[in-house]
């Protein structure tokens, strides 16, 4: 009996120890704040051609569908002059960082515009300049991965680059490599008709949304939300963007994913 009871004390102690030892489990992550993206939006110091742009472009709606927080770390993929990451260094604060991404091919077209966005204002953001398959972004570290009238990028050809701006599904794997698990991707494209080929890309600036579901999910992403937001049924989608008929008013799709 008492070599019944020296054993099962043992054994007690054994497994109580291996409870103290064992790592407590991790906090369940805080719930995003609620925010009045319209603070950020409807201040005196933006540009005047943002304060034009946004009627059409509805900054502050577009933001509370995936509710960026103080402290985010975001990639933003083909900023070009800056529109949102003026907005996204305001909404993380001075605690977050955006990284602001274009491919050296838009050089002629952006010009000095991220000079003139940059210099001597927002300090939180990092100004990168790569393809869109290469991100000097650490492993896991993004909370939010942006693409705003972009992703048909994939399939332009700039004049003088005959390779393009980046494989397309090395482009999306690198956005899965550098969110972090549980991190939004928000995509926001030039709507071609269904069915229609990705080389719409380089014909109208255009894309089925179809085909950017397809190689985030192939990559995988997970679609969360499917916003009609910014949505225009008058346009038929078989303009090039750039046509002044349809400039600022195309109809777009916005997709929000989730890295799992």
């Amino acid at each position: 009996m008492k070599w019944i009871l020296k054993t099962g004390a043992a054994a007690f102690a054994l497994a109580l120890a291996a409870a103290c030892a064992s790592p407590p489990p991790a906090a369940p992550e805080a719930p995003a704040v609620a925010i009045d993206y319209t603070a950020f939006v409807d201040t005196p110091d933006r540009p005047d051609a943002d304060l034009l742009a946004d009627a059409a472009r509805r900054p502050a709606e577009v933001l509370g569908l995936f509710s960026p927080q103080p402290g985010d770390v975001i990639l933003e993929i083909e900023a070009g002059a800056g529109y949102y990451t003026e907005l996204l260094s305001r909404a993380v604060g001075e605690s977050g960082k955006v990284y602001m991404q274009n491919p050296a091919g838009f050089d002629a077209f952006i010009g000095d515009a991220v000079k003139q966005r940059l210099e001597g204002r927002l300090a939180n953001v990092t100004y990168l300049k790569s393809n869109f398959d290469t991100f000097a972004v650490p492993d896991a570290s993004a909370d939010i991965v942006t693409w705003f009238q972009g992703p048909h990028e994939l399939w332009y050809i700039p004049e003088g680059n005959p390779e393009g701006l980046g494989d397309p599904d090395k482009s999306f794997a690198e956005i899965v490599r550098v969110l972090k698990p549980g991190g939004q991707f928000v995509v926001i494209d030039h709507v071609a008709p269904a069915g229609s080929p990705p080389t719409t890309g380089n014909d109208t600036h255009r894309i089925d949304p179809a085909i950017i579901r397809t190689h985030a999910e192939a990559a995988g992403l997970i679609l969360e939300t499917e916003s009609g937001l910014l949505r225009n049924p008058a346009d038929d989608g078989l303009t090039n963007v750039f046509d002044p008929a349809i400039r600022g008013k195309t109809d777009q799709a916005l997709l929000i994913f989730r890295k799992p």
